[in-house]
């Protein structure tokens, strides 16, 4: 069975890649390395090796996110199982639903990742399936509260999004109204229409929900 790994801890790939070999598969490791390497290139490169399974990292870098070649991967025929040290359970969802046969831990044994091979090389299940839906649906509550934040956040007018900014950069009301020559009043008004759009109650939670989904401020 024809094993392609996909991941920029090359210790970690060059060590799970000799013990798949002493068990009889043909390994073959992409190179990372390469300045210009991108998601596409890297896809390209695995889709090469004409590969009956990929072991995938999430986070492969400068080259990007590893969750966005799942889906081709798992398009072309191949096998997917995510092998990360990320413990989200939504982003193991994410995974799933996208496509992946299995997400395993980087802290599992070789003797589990060999387990799954052979699951693989024989055509079984390689999660339960219970636990394979739970994840699918934590992913899809994850979603659905992602877009719902992201479709407050853009009620805010430019002012409100300027002062959610500085929130989260650490800065005070007091430091934002005298950044933004106003007085602290007018900037604790700002704040309390931030957290009515958001039906948010609190600072705290109105930056954690702006960080949740990867939200940035426009410029000053």
């Amino acid at each position: 069975m024809r094993i392609t790994i996909v991941d920029d801890h090359v210790l970690f790939a060059e060590a799970v890649a000799l013990t798949l070999e002493h068990h009889g598969y043909a390994v073959r490791r992409v190179d990372l390395t390469d300045p210009g390497a991108t998601l596409a290139s890297v896809l390209s490169a695995t889709l090469r090796t004409v590969p009956r399974l990929v072991l995938l990292d999430l986070c492969l870098g400068r080259v990007g996110d590893g969750t966005r070649l799942v889906a081709p991967l798992a398009a072309s025929g191949a096998v997917v199982v995510v092998l990360t040290g990320s413990l989200s359970r939504p982003e193991w969802g994410e995974c799933l639903h996208r496509g992946a046969r299995a997400v395993l831990l980087k802290s599992s044994s070789l003797n589990q990742i060999i387990g799954t091979m052979r699951r693989a090389r024989d055509g079984l299940a390689l999660m339960p399936a219970g636990d394979r839906a739970e994840l699918i649906a934590v992913a899809a509550r994850h979603r659905s509260d992602t877009h719902d934040i992201s479709s407050r956040l853009e009620r805010l007018t430019r002012r409100e999004a300027e002062v959610l900014g500085a929130l989260m950069r650490g800065m005070q009301v007091r430091d934002i109204a005298r950044v933004g020559v106003v007085s602290e009043a007018t900037v604790r008004t700002q704040v309390k229409t931030i957290l009515a759009k958001l039906d948010l109650t609190s600072q705290l939670a109105a930056v954690g929900a702006a960080h949740k989904v990867g939200w940035r401020s426009p410029g000053p």
